[in-house]
This record gives structure tokens, C-alpha cells and sequence, in this order.
């Protein structure tokens, strides 16, 4: 309970001082019919996508939570990373890439042959990630708007987001824009925190159901391939591109 407490006070803290670039931009007025307004609910921006209330954003302002000591063994990254099935010469979009936690791993994996496109919305983080350049030479950072990703098309095997896709504005623009950069029989990876699961220590606005994050994919036409339920706090949603 102390731990949840102590999560839960830090995400509080991160939000209040949020740049909010992928957070709701638009007022009520200009809305597209994907959307729906209502009062906010605490920690989150009133504008509902299927259902669902669109949570803040983490800005750049969280970089040390993403980059926190304890990560891989809280969230056991390495199991979610191998469960990718990553080969030399891929090319990955890692969307929302923040500080390139993820990117550094993946680019081992696709080697010199292969290329992770470490999207990010917030030009702070594309300078964390640029400087990673100077290590990992298979990493190329790309600065996203709220709507597009900015990936060329066909230009990807494989598209993530890791606890990325409840906080964006504009959710339905961006998986359209996400398909076109995927390749024919592309998969497409949605690691959300478990909203199934009261223990887990995240604010409930940062959580999907794993039902809840099929609903919204399949307008989109993609396919269901399997749910990986293998980590401590997320599951880890497949999906492939007809």
C-alpha cells in the first residue's frame, strides 16, 4: 500500500508540471467527431475516444522515471523487449520514445542492418535521443506532431508504444498514421498498465483493459494476434496489419 501511495503521489507531481504536448490541444469547438467532451476527471482531460477518458501526458519533466534504476526489475523490460521476437535487420518505430530506454535495447537487437525510429513529440526528448546517436548509430529520432508520427510509409516491420497510446490527443489520427508506415503483415505492440488489476500502482487514467485496447484497434482493421500477460504491471497487446 506504501508503494502505491508513493506512485501514485509522484504521478500527481509529474502532471502538475507537464508541458502537456501530446495532451488536448483543441477546444470542444473544433473537435473532430472521434471525440466527445465532458467535465475532467481527476488526472484526466475530459476528452473521451471510444469510451474512454484520454489521460495527461508524462512530459519531459518525468525523463528520471523513465530512466529510474529499478525499471527493469519492476516492469521486467527485458522479458517485454524478448517477447518482441526482434532479428537483425529490422526496422522498429519505438512511438513515444522519451529517453530512448527501450530504443538502446531494440537497437541492439535489429544490429547495424537494422533501424529503430525513436519517435517522440516533446523536442527535449529528441535531444535525449540524439545524443544517443553517438553510441547506437541504428537509432534515427524523428520529432512527431500530435497527429503524425512523420515515419515514411511502408518504412516499418514492427511499431511500439509503451505506455504511450492513453495519453494521446489525438488517438485515432495517430494509429491511421501508424498503419501507413507499417509494412504489409507489420505488428503492431501496445504495452498499457493493467486496468484488470487494482494492485497495480498506477493511476487508474494510465491503465487500459485489455478488451478496451482491442475495441479501439480493431477500427483501425487490425488484427488480434495475442496479449502477453507475462509482466509484473502490463500486458502486452500484438496486433498485425492485414
Amino acid at each position: 500500500m506504501k508503494l502505491k501511495k508513493l506512485y501514485l503521489i509522484f504521478f500527481c507531481l509529474i502532471l502538475s508540471a507537464l508541458g502537456g504536448q501530446w495532451a488536448i490541444a483543441e477546444s470542444q469547438s473544433n473537435a473532430t467527431s472521434h471525440y466527445e467532451f465532458y467535465t475532467p476527471s481527476t488526472d484526466a482531460t475530459g476528452k473521451v475516444f471510444m469510451g474512454r477518458e484520454i489521460a495527461h501526458v508524462m512530459g519531459f519533466h518525468g525523463a528520471a522515471w523513465l530512466e529510474r534504476q529499478n525499471r527493469v526489475n519492476e516492469e521486467r523490460t527485458d522479458i517485454l523487449v524478448k517477447s518482441l521476437n526482434l532479428s537483425a535487420g529490422m526496422h522498429i518505430a519505438d512511438i513515444g520514445a522519451g529517453t530512448g530506454f527501450l530504443s538502446r535495447e531494440m537497437a541492439k537487437l535489429v544490429g547495424d542492418q537494422g533501424q529503430v525510429f525513436a519517435v517522440d513529440i516533446q523536442p527535449e526528448m529528441l535531444g535525449k535521443l540524439k545524443n544517443l546517436q553517438k553510441t547506437y548509430r541504428n537509432i534515427t529520432p524523428i520529432l512527431a506532431s500530435n497527429q503524425k508520427t512523420n515515419l515514411a510509409p511502408n518504412s516499418t516491420d514492427l511499431a511500439i508504444m509503451v505506455d504511450v497510446y492513453h495519453e494521446l490527443a489525438y488517438p485515432f489520427e495517430v494509429i491511421q498514421d501508424t498503419m501507413q508506415a507499417l509494412k504489409k503483415n507489420g505488428r503492431f505492440v501496445l504495452v498499457e498498465y493493467r486496468a484488470e488489476d487494482d494492485n497495480v500502482p498506477i493511476k487508474s487514467s494510465h491503465k487500459m483493459t485489455e478488451a478496451q485496447i482491442i475495441k479501439e484497434m480493431n477500427v483501425h482493421g487490425l488484427q488480434h494476434e495475442k496479449t502477453i500477460k507475462s509482466l509484473p504491471w502490463q500486458h502486452i497487446v500484438i496486433f498485425t496489419k492485414p
